[in-house]
């Protein structure tokens, strides 16, 4: 909450904002907040809104009453948007604290300068037309739908078991089980019509087999 010096009195008017803007474009500004709070730990304090042009706007309950450290919220309505006299008008808004709400000298006081701006608020740097929370929440929706995407699309390429891997391991196998030269069981099988292979070869084929299992396990 942003703080204010004294105008005139013993006491800070301590209000935010310290103006206010509103847009003929925009509707949603032609309604503003302004939040007054009461820095005094010991008595409450009595407030009172009051402005140069009342016909231009509508304050929702001038005159109140504020508890020790406790703040209250004003509501300020442009009334006069479509006038032509009010754009790029500057108004002014006085808000007075006094203890006793009889007496003509304030503790404090603070102005706070009103305008009618054509058009619509410029956007932030960097930001969008949603508010921050809303917009964090947009980009979590967005990166959780785009990581389910990405998830279905990897489940649905490795959906079927890859064939190809899965032939050249039942190759290997079958050669892995098949003779090796130089064994005496080899030596005995002259007519034998599976192919005998070399201790390399062998050692070839596990390094494949190797390789192919870690693709299968992978895709799986």
């Amino acid at each position: 909450m942003s703080g204010g010096g004294v105008g005139g009195g013993s006491m800070p008017v301590i209000v935010f904002p310290t103006s206010v803007d509103f847009y003929f474009g925009d509707p949603s500004t032609h309604k503003r907040i302004l939040t007054l709070y009461n820095p005094s730990e010991e008595f409450s304090v009595h407030y009172k809104v009051m402005c140069t042009n009342p016909t231009f706007y509508a304050v929702v309950e001038p005159i109140g009453k504020i508890s020790p450290q406790k703040c209250t919220d004003i509501v300020v309505r442009h009334v006069a948007v479509s006038s032509p006299q009010a754009l790029k008008k500057v108004d002014k808004f006085r808000v007075t604290l006094a203890v006793d709400p009889s007496c003509n000298t304030p503790l404090g006081k603070r102005d706070i300068l009103a305008t009618l701006h054509p058009g619509v608020p410029e956007p932030e740097s960097g930001s969008t037309s949603l508010p921050h929370g809303q917009q964090q929440q947009q980009q979590l929706i967005s990166s959780t739908s785009n990581s389910s995407d990405k998830e279905h699309k990897i489940a649905t390429v490795y959906h079927h078991p890859n064939y190809v891997a899965c032939l050249a391991a039942i190759i290997c196998l079958i050669a892995l089980c098949l003779p090796t030269e130089g064994e005496e069981s080899a030596s005995n099988l002259t007519d034998n019509p599976w192919p005998i292979l070399t201790l390399n070869q062998k050692l070839v084929f596990a390094y494949v087999l190797g390789l192919v299992t870690v693709a299968i396990l992978r895709a799986t």
